[in-house]
């Protein structure tokens, strides 16, 4: 059976990586992945036989690793952050369809959500949600009803995408529309360039996170209706009775 492994690969970063992820990474043959993804990778794994695609040819980006696979190779298909986790994981799978020869395993990264909230606190100490910004394969108004329903339900959220060139005010519009059901002076805060050099985090309310100009490279935490801020940083509490503490 040919084997493809579909690995997160976190920041980028070995020390942010799993042993698995490293482990595999290095008995393989062939790294596959996005230009940017292959230039963060360690010298040691830039030895390897390295391919690439531009941003939007994921598609195919996929149908390497099958086609190098198929040659008997040991094939890795690498994502920053998680692979299952707005990642190529699940396109790996629907185009595998046409590869029944070709078995895939995905090994877990650390995503920018568990990551960017041990850098701003403990922001999803609770029941939280992810969603992401990006409109190029989710509709907005299908975008908007999730914002407001996670609102209703008092999840704490973690934001993905919440600007880029192209849309660079939809973070002021992801925070109106919060804003219909939260609370202006909610604690919010939000982590730049997770894991790489210049890692910086801001604590702020959701008032003030819609003024905010943030970057593709920057996720957002919006608290629930329980979270503060504790020595500077954003947490979430888990609900533990006073008698406890």
């Amino acid at each position: 059976m040919n084997k493809i492994y579909i690995i997160g690969i976190g920041p980028g970063k070995e020390e942010m990586m799993t042993g698995q992820a490293l482990r595999i990474l290095r008995q393989c043959d062939t790294i596959i992945g996005y230009t940017v993804y292959l230039e963060l990778l360690e010298d040691d794994l830039k030895d390897k036989e390295l391919m690439s695609t531009p941003m939007l040819q994921e598609e195919k980006r996929c149908v390497m690793c099958y086609e190098e696979a198929m040659k008997g190779k040991k094939v890795a298909l690498i994502c920053s952050g998680d692979a299952g986790i707005y990642g190529m994981a699940s396109l790996m799978y629907e185009i595998g369809k046409a590869y029944p020869e070709c078995e895939i395993e995905v090994v877990p990264g650390v995503t920018a959500a568990s990551s960017g909230a041990a850098v701003l606190g403990a922001p999803l100490n609770h029941d939280f949600c992810v969603i992401s910004l990006s409109d190029l394969l989710t509709p907005w108004d299908k975008i908007e009803k999730r914002l407001l329903l996670a609102a209703q339900a008092d999840f704490a959220m973690a934001i993905y995408n919440p600007s880029s060139k192209k849309r660079h005010d939809y973070l002021q519009k992801a925070c109106d529309i919060l804003l219909r059901e939260i609370e202006p002076d909610r604690c919010c805060g939000y982590v730049e360039n997770i894991g790489r050099d210049g890692t910086k985090y801001t604590v702020c309310t959701l008032k003030e996170l819609r003024e905010k100009k943030v970057n593709m490279f920057t996720t957002v935490f919006i608290g629930n209706s329980t979270a503060e801020i504790i020595d500077g940083k954003l947490v979430t509490k888990r609900g533990y009775p006073s008698e406890r503490r």
